[in-house]
């Protein structure tokens, strides 16, 4: 597979939001405001590319059952592990040099350690079997796609406030109406790749 359609399908075709239903935390709880939303989008993005620099090497070197010391048992934790740390340097960052973007993200930058597309996304780079070149690849197109949905959503709830919603629909209904016609929109990429 090149790095094009690779790139092309974690951010349109199989995005890890609309397609896989991972990371949909901080998708519905950040997508209010498009400031936070291309924040935490951004740091998601960081934490998955860093993810895929530091797992590829563990599990093809330590973790595999071909090239390491066949220690699969370890795979989750040890890809836990490396996504709380990266979180924490994150956290850090940009508590230190971002103070508005930590109080306007609030709890849901230390919930990016408990984001499933990051682990899914390194559970995935495995399955796939992809060199570490498209490792990388993919772990920042998922970061990029999740990024462009969450920042589309806010930006489209924030036009919501303005719109004349009946009061049942108000909070959540249209929330995750919305979800769903984004998640319909983007079924139409599926054709971009021929199989």
């Amino acid at each position: 597979m090149s790095l094009a359609a690779i790139f092309l399908s974690a951010v349109l075709v199989n995005n890890f939001v609309l397609y896989y239903f991972l990371g949909i935390c901080p998708f519905l709880g950040v997508s209010s405001k498009i400031d936070s939303a291309l924040g935490i989008g951004m740091a998601t993005t960081f934490v998955m590319t860093m993810t895929v620099f530091v797992t590829w090497p563990l599990y093809y070197y330590i973790i595999s059952p071909e090239t390491g010391f066949n220690l699969p048992f370890l795979e989750y934790v040890v890809f836990i592990l490396v996504i709380a740390s990266l979180v924490q340097f994150v956290e850090m960052f940009i508590r230190k040099f971002f103070s508005h973007l930590y109080k306007a993200l609030g709890i849901y930058l230390p919930l990016i350690t408990t984001n499933c597309a990051i682990l899914g996304m390194a559970l995935f780079m495995v399955l796939r079997e992809y060199s570490y070149i498209e490792s990388m690849v993919f772990g920042f197109s998922a970061g990029v796609g999740f990024t462009m949905v969450i920042t589309i959503m806010a930006g489209i709830r924030e036009d919501m406030k303005y719109a004349p919603i009946p009061k049942i629909f108000k909070g959540a209904p249209v929330t995750l109406i919305t979800a769903g016609l984004l998640a319909l929109a983007f079924m139409g990429f599926s054709g971009i790749l021929s199989p």
